[in-house]
């Protein structure tokens, strides 16, 4: 039984990485874009990164809210999947966003599975 004093917690849409490599390679191959936010510091993105992910670092999200399309699919990644679930709640309880996707495990996952990094 829900108790009607907490607060209600939307559940945060979320993908592991093998199925956000399907839908990375499926943009590849169709040459559109696939919406892939590294929220990340300057410093790790160059490090690695899912090619052609943008660089949005956590602490500039609130500046740069509308780098964030509003209406399709848009992952965001970090190095775990702690910072991009930090930036996905602020960004839709502050704008509304309803399309934010976290990748579970982030870079972390990504490398482990040798998928393509640039």
């Amino acid at each position: 039984m829900e108790e009607s004093w907490l607060p209600s917690r939307k559940i945060m849409k979320s993908i592991e990485v093998n199925e956000l490599y399907k839908h990375w390679l499926s943009a590849k191959e169709k040459a559109v874009p696939c919406n892939i936010i590294d929220v990340r510091e300057v410093q790790e993105y160059a490090q690695g990164h899912v090619p052609n992910a943008t660089l949005i670092a956590l602490n500039t999200v609130p500046m740069r809210s509308d780098a964030f399309p509003m209406n399709d699919a848009v992952y965001v990644i970090c190095r775990s999947g702690m910072r991009s679930s930090q930036a996905i709640e602020f960004l839709e309880q502050n704008y509304g966003h309803q399309n934010l996707i976290n990748v579970t495990g982030g870079m972390l996952a990504w490398v482990e599975e040798e998928y393509p990094v640039e």
